[in-house]
C-alpha cells in the first residue's frame, strides 16, 4: 500500500460518539430497539439519513416513515447500525469522488444499491448471513474515498477518470495507479477503527475472492458479485449484470434467483 494512503489511514479521526454508542447498543443482547432509537435520535445527520433510507424505493416499506422509532423498528438494529455507519463514515472522510466520475451523492446511492441487492438476495439464501453481508456491502467501497483523494493529490484525476470510464475491472485500474485496490484500503480503514476481524477480512478479500480463506470465502464472493453487478462506473448496466450473473453461476450460486432479484430492484430505481 502506498505510504500516502497508509498515512491517510493513520490520521483518520476517531468515529463519532454516536456511532460508538450504536456499536455498543447493538452488541448488547439485552438492548432493545427503543434503546437504539434513543441513542441516535439526538443526532440530526443520522436521523436524516435513516429516514431518507427508510423512504427509499429500494426497501419498499410501502408507507411514509416519519420518525426514528418507526425506521429502527422496520430496519431492525443491525440494518439501522449499517445505514448510520455508512452515511456517517462517508461524511467523516470528506468525500470527493471526481476521479471516479460520480458525485458524493451518487457514490452514496450506489453503496445503498449494493447493500439493498445483497440484502434482498441473501435473505432468500441465509438470513443470518444476510445481516453480516448487508453492513459489509454498505461499506465495502469506502476505500475509494482515500484512493480518490490520493489520485487528486497526485494530479492524476483526468487520466484515472478516463481509465475508470472504459474498464470492466476497476480493481485493476486502481492497482495500476496506487498499488492497491478498494478492498484492501477499505479493510485497513476498518481495521484502524477496530471493527470485527471477520467483517474486515470478508472485505479485504472481496477483490480477490478466489484466494479468500475458507471461513470467509462465501462472504467475499458475494461482495464481489454484488459490486460486479453494481460497479461505480456502470451500475446495473447490461454488461455488469451479465458479468455478475456469470460469476454467481461459476461460484455455484442459484444465478436465476439472483437475476430475479436484480430485475425486481431495477423496477424500483
Amino acid at each position: 500500500m502506498k505510504n500516502s494512503i497508509v498515512d491517510s489511514i493513520k490520521s483518520l479521526p476517531p468515529l463519532p460518539k454516536t456511532l460508538i454508542d450504536m456499536q455498543r447498543v447493538t452488541a448488547d443482547p439485552d438492548s432493545s430497539i427503543a434503546d437504539l432509537s434513543k441513542t441516535i435520535e439526538h443526532d440530526p445527520m443520522i436521523v436524516a439519513n435513516l429516514l431518507k433510507a427508510a423512504n427509499s424505493p429500494l426497501y419498499m416499506f410501502g408507507r411514509e416513515i416519519r420518525n426514528v422509532a418507526q425506521a429502527v423498528s422496520l430496519f431492525g438494529m443491525s440494518m439501522t447500525r449499517s445505514i448510520a455507519l455508512g452515511n456517517s463514515v462517508r461524511k467523516l472522510l470528506n468525500v470527493d469522488m471526481e476521479p471516479y466520475g460520480v458525485t458524493s451523492e451518487r457514490f452514496a446511492e450506489i453503496s445503498s444499491q449494493q447493500a439493498a441487492l445483497t440484502l434482498k438476495w441473501y435473505n432468500k439464501v441465509d438470513r443470518q448471513k444476510a445481516e453480516k453481508l448487508f453492513l459489509a456491502a454498505f461499506l465495502q467501497e469506502t476505500g475509494k474515498i482515500l484512493i480518490a483523494s490520493d489520485i487528486i493529490q497526485e494530479d492524476l484525476a483526468f487520466n484515472f477518470k478516463s481509465d475508470i470510464e472504459m474498464t470492466n475491472n476497476i480493481a485493476q485500474i486502481e492497482f495500476s495507479y496506487v498499488e492497491d485496490t478498494t478492498s484492501t484500503v477499505t479493510a485497513a480503514i476498518f481495521e484502524h477503527w477496530k471493527f470485527d476481524a471477520e467483517f474486515v477480512e470478508m472485505i479485504r478479500f472481496s477483490d480477490n475472492y478466489l484466494k479468500a480463506p475458507d471461513e470467509i470465502a462465501e462472504y467475499a464472493t458475494v461482495l464481489n458479485i454484488v459490486k460486479t453487478i453494481v460497479p461505480i462506473n456502470a451500475p446495473f448496466s447490461e454488461m455488469s449484470i451479465n458479468f455478475g450473473l456469470k460469476k454467481a453461476m461459476d461460484a455455484g450460486f442459484d444465478h436465476e434467483l439472483l437475476e430475479d432479484i436484480v430485475d425486481e430492484l431495477l423496477e424500483k430505481i
